[in-house]
Order: C-alpha cells, then sequence, then structure tokens
C-alpha cells in the first residue's frame, strides 16, 4: 500500500492516493464535528512527513500532538487495517516541534510588529477603515523615518508621537485625529489582555525553521499549540495568514516540484473568512493562487466547504469530505453544494452519500495525471501510524527540550527601536529646552542689566543639527531598504 511518490489515504473500490507531485496544488478536509477531520490530517502529515516534506499544522484540541509519539495496537485499528487490505501497516513515531504563541505548550512564536504590516494587523484589531488609515499613516511614518516597529511598545510609542506631531503629519501624510489615535490605542490594550503581546518581538520566527528535515530525511511536523490561542479567534486567522504570506515572500520560485517544499494545514480555516473585508479576501485568493509556484501546498481544514470563498475553493484540487448534516434548510444546502465541487461516480449519489457517511470514513478525490481531478471515491481512510490523541505533559517536555530549535526562540530579545530612539529624541528635546531656556535667561539677565535689546538666536544648536541630520541619514538609509509585501508585511533583508 506504501509507495515512495504518494500518500496512501484509504480504499475506495481501489486504494486512494495523493501523489506528492500534485500536493502543491492545494486541498481542502471538511466534515462535520466527530466525523475524523483531524485524523485525516494526522494521516496526510504523516505521509508527507514520511515523504521528507515539512510540515506546519495547528492543533486545535490538542489531539494532533500524538503524532509525534508512535501508536499502539487497538482492536479497531488493526481491524479497520485488514478490512482495507493495508497489510503494511505498522506503528512509528514522526519527528515534531511544537510551537505556541504563548510559549506554553511549544517554543515561542514571534513576528514584529514591522513585519506583520498595517493590513493584517488592521485585521487582528478589528479596525474600521478610517482607524486603518490612520495605522497606515503610523507605518509609513515609521518606515520614512527609519523607526524599527519590532514590539507593541513601540507601536504605542509611535501613536503618542503621531499625536504629538498631528498638525504636520497630517499635513504630510492625510487627515490624523484624536479619535482614530484613541480608538486603535484601546484596540491594543484588548489585544495585550488577550496575550497578544507576547507574540510582537523578537527573535522572530525564521521560515526556514518550518522546513526542516531529520538526517533519515523525514520531514520534521511543526505542530502548533492552538487551545488557548483559539480564544483569540482574529489573532490565530491572521498570525496564520502573516505566516502563508512569509512563505510566498521567502521562499524563492520552483514551478511544479516533485513533491512540495512544505505543506500548510489551516485548520478553523472559516475564522479566516469570517467577516473579512473583500480587500483582505482578494489577498488571500492571490496569495493562495502564487504560493504554489514556492512548492507550498496550502490544506484547508474546516466542517463545510461553503465556509471557503469560491475564488480561493475553486483552486484547491485535493478533497477529503467527510458526514456532513442536512436537518435545515441552509445545510442541506450546503450539502448540494458539496457534492457539486466533486467529479461524479456513477456508481452513486455524491449528494447523498455525503449524510450516510460514517466516522472515519469520506469521499476522496484528488489531481491526478494531467492535473484531472480523479472519480470521487467512497473511501475507508487508513488508520494512522502515530498515536491517536494527545501525548502526556512530560512527553510534550522532553520533545520541546530535545528539539532543533531548543534554546533559539525561548528567550525574548528587546534591541534598539521605536521606542528607544523615540525616547532618546524626547529627553534630547527636553534637554535643549532647558539650555536653550537658560540662554534666554541669561540674555534676559543682560538685557536687564544693560537695557539693550537683546535678539533670540534662531540658530540650531551642534546638539540639535546633529540629531537632525542623523535622523535624515537613518532614514533614508533604512527607508531605501523596506519593502512591504502582497499582504503589506515588511520583507526582511534577504
Amino acid at each position: 500500500m506504501l509507495v515512495d511518490d504518494k500518500i496512501y489515504l484509504g480504499t475506495s473500490t481501489r486504494p486512494e492516493y495523493l501523489a506528492l507531485k500534485y500536493g502543491n496544488r492545494h486541498g481542502l478536509v471538511t466534515g462535520a464535528t466527530g466525523t475524523g477531520k483531524t485524523v485525516s490530517l494526522q494521516i496526510m502529515a504523516e505521509g508527507f512527513s514520511r515523504a521528507g516534506v515539512p510540515v506546519f499544522a495547528a492543533d486545535i484540541k490538542g489531539d494532533l500532538s500524538g503524532i509525534a509519539m508512535a501508536g499502539t495496537p487497538q482492536d479497531f485499528l488493526t481491524k479497520r487495517a485488514k478490512d482495507i487490505g493495508f497489510d503494511d501497516y505498522t506503528f512509528e513515531a514522526f519527528p515534531a516541534i511544537f510551537w505556541d504563541l504563548f510559549g506554553r505548550q511549544g517554543h515561542p512564536i514571534r513576528a514584529t510588529v514591522s513585519e506583520m504590516g498595517p493590513l493584517l494587523l488592521s485585521r487582528i484589531l478589528d479596525l474600521n477603515d478610517t482607524q486603518e488609515g490612520v495605522l497606515n499613516i503610523v507605518f509609513k511614518l515609521a518606515d520614512d523615518e527609519g523607526l524599527l516597529l519590532l514590539d507593541l511598545k513601540d507601536l504605542r510609542a509611535l501613536l503618542v508621537e503621531v499625536q504629538e506631531r498631528s498638525s504636520e503629519v497630517s499635513t504630510k501624510y492625510g487627515n490624523v485625529t484624536t479619535a482614530s489615535i484613541g480608538a486603535i490605542q484601546r484596540a491594543l490594550l484588548v489585544l495585550e489582555q488577550q496575550g497578544g503581546d507576547g507574540f510582537f518581538g523578537e527573535r522572530a520566527l525564521e521560515i526556514a525553521d518550518l522546513m526542516r528535515t531529520t538526517p533519515d530525511g523525514k520531514g520534521y511536523i511543526s505542530v502548533l499549540a492552538a487551545d488557548e490561542l483559539m480564544r483569540s479567534p482574529r489573532l490565530y486567522a491572521t498570525f496564520l495568514l502573516w505566516m502563508l504570506s512569509e512563505l510566498f515572500e521567502v521562499l524563492p520560485e520552483v514551478g511544479d516540484p516533485d513533491k512540495p517544499k512544505l505543506v500548510f494545514f489551516f485548520d478553523e480555516a472559516h475564522l479566516l473568512f469570517d467577516e473579512a473585508p473583500k480587500a483582505l479576501i482578494d489577498k488571500v485568493e492571490q496569495v493562495v493562487r502564487l504560493v504554489r509556484s514556492k512548492g507550498v501546498g496550502v490544506y484547508f481544514v474546516t466542517q463545510n466547504p461553503v465556509d471557503v470563498p469560491e475564488t480561493v475553493l475553486a483552486q484547491l484540487g485535493n478533497r477529503v469530505q467527510h458526514a456532513l448534516r442536512a436537518y435545515t434548510p441552509r445545510e442541506q444546502k450546503a450539502v448540494k453544494v458539496a457534492a457539486e465541487t466533486f467529479r461524479p461516480n456513477p456508481a452513486f449519489s455524491t449528494e447523498e452519500v455525503i449524510t450516510q457517511l460514517g466516522t472515519g470514513e469520506a469521499l476522496v478525490s484528488v489531481i491526478e495525471e494531467k492535473g484531472i481531478p480523479s472519480m470521487v471515491g467512497r473511501t475507508m481512510m487508513r488508520p494512522p501510524s502515530s498515536r491517536l490523541g494527545p501525548i502526556l505533559p512530560e512527553e510534550r517536555r522532553s520533545i520541546i527540550a530535545n528539539s532543533p530549535v531548543a534554546g533559539l526562540y525561548d528567550t525574548a530579545v528587546d534591541r534598539e527601536s521605536a521606542f528607544e530612539v523615540l525616547a532618546k529624541r524626547a529627553k534630547q528635546k527636553q534637554e535643549d529646552e532647558a539650555r536653550q531656556q537658560q540662554v534666554d535667561e541669561e540674555l534676559k539677565r543682560q538685557r536687564t542689566r544693560y537695557d539693550a535689546p537683546a535678539r533670540r538666536s534662531t540658530r540650531q544648536t551642534p546638539t540639535e543639527a546633529a540629531m537632525k541630520s542623523f535622523a535624515r541619514s537613518a532614514a533614508t538609509a533604512l527607508g531605501a531598504a523596506l519593502v512591504r509585501g502582497i499582504l503589506g508585511s515588511l520583507k526582511r533583508g534577504r
């Protein structure tokens, strides 16, 4: 059943395989709660890892963490393997790296505010169009003046700076109101209370650390602990979208490789599109379409195909559809839509079968030769080789301690950035004002003493001249190097 250039998914009237060379044609795993989506994700991740393809997947309920440990023989697993003719079924562990935005159940993942960019940050903060416009001005000012926005205190400091210079900024970039600044500051406070402040900062995640392989050629499976993250669904969805955009910006063009460079599973995918503005959905569609040429396969996991916009859905060639319920008119319509996305099989009615599938059973259609989707097959999915269910806390700690990225991200770095630069400017301004006040007082005393008119000097002090010259040169040097990508995130120097 196991072959070198394909991933065995299960058996219908024939073995169902996902060809590795079409693994970057993207995919969709759908089905109602409890129908087996997570297990399907697990066996696909195993298959890609076994073939040397790194995988990134979010672990919504903690169940996926078992992929790091070998499974144990259980009657229902061995029976399933026997029923589908899976004679070479064995148990094995797969190399895993655990990540956690909050740093509790895995290595911390961080991104800088500058790298995230105004479009995605506005999505996290749930800003309206006017507030998003002001945030764009804030980022533009930072880029122009060479101010690095690494963490949220940098952004807060720059918001204060923009407010103090509102007349100047409004004249140069567009209207900036106190109300909009205040709204952004309040939204940042909410994000901090949800724990989002720990995500922004350094050391920022290097995409290369998601693309590791073991000495024996297996791809590492990066598992993001997302049970706590799901309490902040906007942060979860926007973070994964940022990662997807980073993959697009960082990786070189590879065309259609023999196997993907990385496979990215986007669980609870509906969160990405819920209440998302059309401009953002258009960007997502563009990234999904273009990232394929970078060798990245994107697999959306959600309850129903209608959760994904049609423009994105049309690009998802590999489909695994678990059971759907059809009790309400809306659910019945969703079943019909799901059935229509498959190439029909004359042996059965796809629309009827979708509501009849048992747990661990799915309709499968994958891309075959010449890019044509296979005829849909009613498939008994293969049992996983790794453990079903979560690992123990002590097992997780051991894996984290022996991880190939152990120590790289565990300690936050706080180098000089906008907060420190603006604090120095403010201190220098106070010192210059104090010196000028001393000069004015001395001139006043001399005027009083000699009863002669004195004119205040308008010349810059040497310190003022040096500071302005430095600011101009820094802004010019850094501004020339600041380039933003398709979703507005900052491209790192590469």
